[in-house]
């Protein structure tokens, strides 16, 4: 059954019985605790999702950041991004916000088969103002904000490589013009600033990388020693099948830091430590790999992230529910692999908690409702908030009466159950 989408972003009553929720019955019981919110008791068998409206980034706990619009901007009248990334660094003595994500050029309906790099906004509170980082005295004549992008090959000299020669733009005869950049991630680290990101499917060579910066958040950046030849780790089958053979490694990069070590984690399983100069990854024969609880069977997942919060860490990855029909003629909404009867509906927020960065992680959870490809910050006073965009591709967000309104900056407040349960959620609305 269709939702009104002004009635689900108000959370208003009778929302949840539009909503088709799961056939499932409930393992055990949870003890309230009066400090902290109740978790919820999970669903069984492991692997259906929750479509709760409390889920549900609404305009009771969420918004769009107002970011400073560019010139490409105006008629759309606020910023188009996928994979969007917010984080709070203290930088002087004083909180920084940082924000990026995925962007596209202008005339392009996607960020495919090419878009012209990475913009970073910044601002003094989560609220605004929020503006382009000032590149005007590193490039005058590029657009305000824009940190790194293919275009900057003319960069490189001996010694210093901006843009490697498998992330400058290509031509052939199925696309024309290739070479995307997605889903940056900007970490301040020991005094220096670092851009996680991942070149898309139709660039020469499909993973992620490092830059560097040389100076502020505004840069410049300089691509690590590691990515010179190659994205990060070794390359593999996968991927479209416009893909050249050999090109594809690891998506999705990011990156964790704890203390003076800093890891990099990698779809949809796998993770690697940073040397310590920050130029490479330690070499292994293998990458390492989380210990996880999969689902059964375990589909593809995107977006890895972790976060420490209350002493544990919390693994997330952005997953698709898709909904099909149970042999009794009710919905069940399931992270199932693609198959018959089975139709992407939301891109969820899934999550699973440890007590060591490696693993062994819990059985995973949903934690947000279309809220995938994300990433969880505390701000200045210590609140937790996740971002979303809202995925304007498939399943809910897709249908023409909605997708004016995806591909947003949006940030949703987290709410915590507390350190015996240990639970992440969309903050739900009281009493749920």
């Amino acid at each position: 059954m269709d939702i009104n989408r002004r009635s689900v972003l108000a959370g208003l009553a009778g929302v949840a019985g539009a909503v088709a929720l799961p056939t499932t019955a409930y393992a055990g019981t949870i003890e309230p605790n009066r400090r902290y919110p109740q978790p919820w008791p999970e669903l069984e068998p492991y692997g259906l999702a929750d479509t709760r409206p409390d889920l549900w980034p609404r305009d009771d706990n969420s918004f769009v950041l107002p970011l400073e619009p560019r010139p490409r901007d105006e008629e759309l009248g606020r910023v188009w991004m996928r994979d969007t990334y917010v984080n709070c660094f203290v930088v002087d003595g004083r909180p920084l916000y940082v924000a990026t994500g995925t962007t596209r050029v202008p005339g392009r309906p996607a960020a495919g088969p090419w878009n012209d790099g990475i913009f970073v906004w910044t601002a003094p509170s989560l609220r605004g103002p929020w503006r382009l980082a000032d590149t005007n005295g590193i490039r005058p004549g590029q657009e305000k904000g824009k940190v790194w992008s293919p275009e900057f090959a003319g960069e490189n000299s001996p010694g210093r490589t901006v843009v490697a020669p498998w992330q400058e733009y290509w031509y052939d005869d199925q696309f024309g013009k290739r070479g995307n950049v997605w889903a940056p991630e900007v970490h301040y680290f020991r005094g220096t600033w670092y851009i996680v990101a991942c070149m898309g499917d139709h660039s020469r060579k499909v993973g992620s990388f490092l830059l560097i910066s040389e100076g502020g958040v505004e840069g410049p950046y300089q691509l690590a020693q590691g990515n010179y030849e190659k994205p990060f780790g070794d390359s593999f089958v996968g991927g479209p099948g416009f893909i050249l053979p050999g090109a594809y490694h690891h998506i999705d990069g990011s990156m964790y830091t704890e203390g003076d070590d800093a890891w990099l984690v990698l779809h949809n399983d796998l993770y690697a430590r940073f040397r310590d100069d920050m130029e490479d990854i330690v070499p292994t024969t293998a990458l390492p790999r989380f210990q996880q609880a999969p689902y059964t069977p375990e589909p593809y997942l995107e977006g890895a992230y972790v976060f420490k919060h209350g002493g544990k860490y919390y693994l997330m990855h952005a997953a698709w529910d898709r909904a099909s029909t149970n042999s009794d003629g009710s919905t069940r909404n399931a992270y199932d692999p693609p198959g018959p009867g089975r139709v992407q509906y939301q891109y969820d927020l899934i999550m699973a908690v440890s007590d060591q960065f490696e693993g062994p992680y819990s059985r995973r959870w949903t934690a947000g409702v279309g809220a995938g490809h994300n990433n969880v910050f505390a701000d200045a006073s210590g609140h937790l908030w996740a971002t979303f965009f809202r995925n304007p591709n498939f399943g809910y967000w897709a249908d023409p009466s909605r997708v004016a309104d995806t591909a947003v900056p949006g940030v949703v407040r987290m709410e915590w159950t507390g350190p015996q349960s240990n639970r992440l959620y969309v903050r739900r609305q009281a009493g749920s």
